[in-house]
């Protein structure tokens, strides 16, 4: 039994992998905690009960599946067994509350996919599943104590939502779910795979009556994680199947790209009256100008008619001299009453067009700059994801943030990231017209991860490709959407406005 303290450490093979489902993604973040207690080299004690990710390297479990490790914590070895991977861990307890019956356990050497808790209501009879590892499955199934601390995924029990109650000053939640010793530890999750409660207990079943089952509600696991200052991932919002959300999001989607053609279409009629406007009062002007020009001609013509006139009245009267000056000026009046009406305007109008309106013209492929984007809820499907705000500064021709190439698609910008340190597959897209920005998130099993990466190959985090790169990058982005699940677990859509 000695052998089990250095099995920890040890690498074992998995050959098992997670569908794409909402439950299987939050079992990727599902462990089996295991307690060795050894006196004077020698196993003295072994236990084992289950937990799930609270962050990356955190695991919440029951205080009772830890207990001998908080009271003899140089006598006891706590390990980490993921779901996935070759390898086990050793943990901490760094949180431990007896009254809740929960503890935290720290552990170094991976990183695990947290898991988020639901926050909104449940009703009783709400479908329920709960994910560990029972001591009955492992009884029948176990071949050597190695299998206790190798990798498996974990067994799925599914039931319904009995109702609230306390036992022993504490909020529990009773479900129908099956589970057994073993369990104690792993999540309570709505269908949606948020945890809504800690599998503690199970009641004894005695002459046939049913048995269901205790777990820590989410009150109480809210407020110990409060209280150990762990930060966590929570969602409000009810839950709803990917295809009702992708059904409803095209739609959406469809809508607002006929209303964002509409407002074009509108936006154009309404330059064009503008600009028709603007012509007719310039035409008005110019006529305006035109008729001005001719009657001062007229005045011109007349005033030096009369002045001519009196030139010859002077010179009856023998006064020479006024009768050439008022001569002189009569002509000179005429003279410039001719050159005006010859120079007149012709009233056609010649406006250039930077004095005109100027059309409103949004192209695809234009910069617009730093954009706060916000989620649109009714649009969305959350299990896991934050749901702030995301800022992008949109360059021209597809480049967001200086650094990210996206790739034309049916007037739309796409990019597929393949991240090295997170087991998500992120579709990222973009509609410079009606400025909605997506992230369609794939949480993906750790062999579906490994096969998205090797189809990404290595991509350049640069803007500005040339037409082979860019060929070279919808090749590589294609690659990897024919190794996703048929349906993605999230899909989060914002609406976008100019951050300015």
């Amino acid at each position: 039994m000695i052998r089990l303290l250095l099995l920890l450490a040890l690498i074992f093979g998995l050959a098992s992998s997670a569908s794409a489902d909402d439950i299987a993604a939050t079992g990727r973040g599902v462990v089996r905690v295991v307690t060795i207690a050894v006196v004077d080299d020698q196993v003295v004690g072994f236990g084992h009960g289950s937990g799930f990710a609270i962050a990356p390297n955190r695991i919440v479990t029951n205080a009772h599946v830890v207990d001998l490790a908080e009271r003899y914590p140089d006598n006891v070895v706590v390990g980490i067994v993921p779901t996935e991977g070759s390898k086990s861990y050793q943990g901490k307890v760094i949180a431990y509350d007896s009254q809740r019956d929960l503890a935290l356990i720290e552990f170094t050497g991976a990183r695990l996919p947290p898991s988020a808790l639901y926050t909104g209501p449940m009703t009783e009879g709400d479908p329920v599943v709960s994910l560990g590892f029972p001591g009955n499955v492992d009884l029948a199934t176990a071949r050597s104590a190695a299998d206790y601390i190798r990798p498996m995924t974990p067994v799925r029990s599914e039931g319904v939502l009995s109702g609230r109650r306390v036992l022993s000053s504490v909020e529990v939640l009773l479900h129908t779910a099956s589970i057994a010793r073993g369990n104690s530890g792993g999540p309570l999750l709505d269908r949606c795979g948020r945890v809504i409660g800690v599998n503690s207990a199970i009641t004894r079943g005695e002459e046939g009556d049913s048995t269901f089952g205790f777990a820590i509600a989410d009150t109480e696991l809210a407020g110990f994680l409060h209280d150990a200052k762990q930060p966590y991932a929570s969602i409000g919002t009810g839950c709803t199947s990917i295809e009702d959300r992708l059904r409803q999001d095209a739609d959406a989607d469809a809508k607002a790209t006929a209303d964002a053609a509409s407002a074009k279409r509108d936006a154009a009629t309404q330059d064009a009256m503008t600009r028709e406007v603007a012509l007719e009062k310039a035409r008005t002007e110019a006529g305006r100008a035109r008729e001005n020009v001719m009657a001062l001609a007229g005045l011109l013509l007349v005033a030096g008619a009369l002045v001519i006139g009196s030139a010859g009245l002077l010179e009856s009267r023998g006064q020479r001299r006024q009768a050439v000056w008022a001569l002189g000026i009569g002509g000179l009046s005429v003279l410039v009453a001719i050159v005006v009406f010859v120079l007149r305007p012709s009233g056609e109008v010649d406006v250039p067009l930077s004095a005109l309106p100027k059309t409103r013209i949004s192209t695809p492929d234009a910069a617009l700059g730093k954009l706060m984007c916000t989620l649109i809820p009714e649009r969305s499907r959350i299990t896991i994801s934050s749901s702030e705000d995301v800022s992008i500064d949109w360059g021209a021709k597809g480049c967001v943030n200086g650094k990210t190439q996206y790739v034309a698609a049916n007037g739309r910008w796409d990019r597929v990231l393949v991240p090295d340190a997170e087991q998500t597959v992120s579709v990222l897209s973009f509609d410079p017209a009606t400025r909605v920005y997506s992230n369609t998130r794939y949480l993906m099993s750790a062999a579906g991860m490994e096969a998205a990466r090797t189809a990404r190959g290595v991509v350049p985090n640069v803007c500005n490709m040339d037409e082979a790169a860019l060929g070279r990058l919808a090749g590589q982005q294609a690659a990897v959407r024919a190794v996703l699940p048929p349906l993605p677990n999230e899909k989060l859509v914002y609406s976008c406005k100019s951050a300015r």
